[in-house]
């Protein structure tokens, strides 16, 4: 993040004690401090970042705004975390070791104890991945965050959309459709019972972005994305990268957990299949790495499940019913400008 040279007066030599804090005021008290693995961090042009040898970058950039994904009354320690947690899962997702991150804010007033409570989320997801802010910028304006992540992964080992094959196994980790049920419950839409509501609202607000699946998962998963526009609709990008189908398995679906938070069935059925907001892995993976990943599975105590199959049917989706019937699925994630 920009800082001022070092000729600059510190602000309180020059501001009334009652002046609200400056942008810079701001950055030196908030978003300021030690890093791990850059070479020059926040207070120059530019940073300066040295990659690994043998390592290709990945880099990423995501950006939230307020009244689109998030609501204008989120905690902001929360929103800090998330910020950088759904840039981290972007990482996970291509086998990626998150390293580096960019931060920059629109904000619609100094607010520092807002600022302060942000940043101490962000940093939080920041030392829980190993993340250095590397820099950014702050202006004035509606609210929005936005992240550019920069990550390394061995060369050649990345993990991308276009290798799923047909006869492969499709899995997705943890359980996606939590994070779509807390948001349903935050609208008033579903009556979640009271054991089971914070985990729902905190898997929308507190997203666990699945790095050491990822850094697993080299070698073994054929493609893979994280599920931010629901499971369908971010298959359906693996579908048409691989110019594969897939048949998914109804009675494979994780579903009981979001029954025994009190979601409706058909609610629950949706909030899996569609809602989104999860970062859970979506992977692909040869039948022979079965017991594998089912190790792997035990290894980082995090479900696995295996939900369907690839075919060769190019771009068509089915859902297999518990009767063994094929119902065609018309896998539509969510569309910013739909």
């Amino acid at each position: 993040m920009p800082r001022p040279p070092e000729s600059t007066p510190p602000a309180t030599s020059s501001r009334p004690a009652s002046a609200p804090p400056s942008e810079f005021d701001l950055i030196r008290r908030h978003f300021s401090r030690g890093t791990r693995h850059t070479d020059l961090a926040g207070g120059d042009d530019a940073a300066l970042l040295r990659a690994r040898p043998g390592m290709q970058l990945a880099v990423s950039t995501d950006m939230l705004v307020s009244g689109t994904h998030f609501f204008a009354d989120t905690d902001p320690q929360d929103l800090g975390w998330k910020t950088l947690a759904v840039n981290v899962s972007d990482l996970a997702a291509m086998g990626a070791e998150p390293r580096w991150a960019f931060l920059a804010l629109a904000l619609p007033a100094a607010d520092e104890d807002w600022i302060a409570a942000f940043a101490r989320g962000f940093y939080a997801c920041a030392d829980a991945f190993g993340v250095d802010l590397a820099g950014g910028d702050t202006t004035r304006g509606p609210l929005n965050l936005s992240v550019t992540i920069i990550g390394e992964v061995p060369a050649g080992a990345a993990i991308g959309r276009a290798g799923a094959r047909a006869g492969d196994d499709l899995w997705v980790s943890g359980q996606p459709g939590l994070a779509a049920l807390g948001l349903a419950a935050l609208r008033g839409e579903v009556d979640l019972n009271q054991p089971n509501r914070p985990g729902c609202i905190a898997a929308l607000q507190r997203p666990q972005p699945r790095v050491a699946l990822g850094l697993a998962l080299r070698g073994l998963a054929g493609a893979m994305l994280d599920v931010s526009d629901g499971l369908l609709g971010d298959l359906a990008h693996i579908l048409a990268q691989s110019g594969a189908g897939a048949v998914v398995d109804s009675a494979a679906l994780p579903l009981a957990a979001l029954l025994a938070a009190g979601a409706p069935a058909d609610k629950a059925r949706a909030c899996l299949l569609a809602g989104g907001d999860d970062y859970e892995l979506l992977f692909t993976a040869a039948a022979a790495a079965r017991t594998d990943i089912d190790a792997l599975s035990r290894r980082l105590a995090l479900p696995l499940h295996r939900i369907g199959r690839i075919t060769d049917r190019a771009g068509e989706c089915l859902l297999r019913t518990a009767d063994g019937e094929e119902q065609i699925l018309h896998p539509n994630g969510y569309d910013h400008f739909a």
